[in-house]
């Protein structure tokens, strides 16, 4: 039976890269049992065959290759015992990783194709929510430019990376403020939060009854006209504001070039007199 393999049968017969074979033959991980000294040819016998199926399973498996060639060094069952186990923790927290990165395609497809649904705007309803999970944080804010330092600000004390957070970003006004109609004067910016989260800036917003509108815009100084419909929604109909206004921009420059399609929601917690 043959028992000398060149390094192109070697790669045919278990799929393996030449590349990658002279490779690891240069870091020492898996070396040829002859190398031709006048021409530089690799040869390999079918007994390193399991040790070259051994590398490409543990590979596969995201084993680093400093792991892979210690284990074979040691060929100890107590040693592949634990760097298996290791790896398994590895690929669980990815998996979870991976898992909350779908999550947030999901919600985000979701919001997007609700914002295109909406067809009533400029018209104060009244709806049910339930309690939300959000980062918030007290600070006055009266420009743009000062939201956006206090989303920083907010990014960095809770400690979660800047990304693409559709409908995410909200800011509230004081029901005071609301009563006073400083509706420029916002008192605290947010962000909802996705997937649970131990951190002290960790809020909830009430469930219960809101009125709501919706307008398309996501200028902050558009609003004033909306709190106003608002207000006299709630006073022709007896209700009474309980809690601060919530103010999200939905859909945005940054998601859409297109001004029709920007969108922005004012909420507002009520209840009946």
């Amino acid at each position: 039976m043959k028992n000398k393999f060149s390094i192109g049968e070697m790669s045919k017969l278990h799929n393996t890269p030449i590349k990658t074979l002279r490779y690891y033959d240069e870091i020492g991980l898996f070396k040829p049992i002859e190398v031709n000294k006048n021409n530089g040819y690799r040869y390999y016998s079918i007994e390193q065959f399991e040790q070259l199926n051994t590398i490409n399973y543990l590979k596969f498996l995201g084993i680093p290759l400093k792991e892979i060639k210690n284990h074979l060094e040691i060929r100890g069952i107590d040693y592949f015992l634990e760097l298996l186990k290791k790896e398994k923790e590895i690929t669980e927290n990815k998996i979870k990783q991976w898992m909350m990165i779908n999550n947030r395609f999901e919600n985000g497809i979701k919001e997007i194709e609700k914002a295109q649904k909406i067809q009533e705007l400029e018209v104060v309803k009244i709806k049910n929510i339930q309690e939300r999970k959000i980062l918030s944080l007290k600070e006055k804010i009266n420009t743009e430019s000062e939201l956006e330092i206090s989303l920083r600000k907010l990014e960095n004390m809770a400690k979660v990376s800047s990304t693409i957070m559709i409908g995410r970003v909200g800011i509230t006004v004081s029901k005071e403020n609301i009563r006073k109609k400083e509706f420029y004067k916002y008192n605290s910016i947010f962000i909802l939060l996705e997937e649970d989260l131990d951190n002290k800036l960790v809020k909830t917003l009430q469930k219960g009854e809101y009125a709501y509108i919706y307008y398309r815009g996501c200028d902050h100084k558009q609003s004033e006209k909306y709190y106003e419909m608002i207000l006299e929604y709630l006073e022709k109909n007896n209700y009474k504001i309980i809690g601060d206004a919530v103010e999200r921009v939905i859909i945005d420059q940054y998601i859409s070039k297109c001004q029709e399609d920007y969108l922005t929601e004012i909420q507002i917690p009520v209840k009946k007199y």
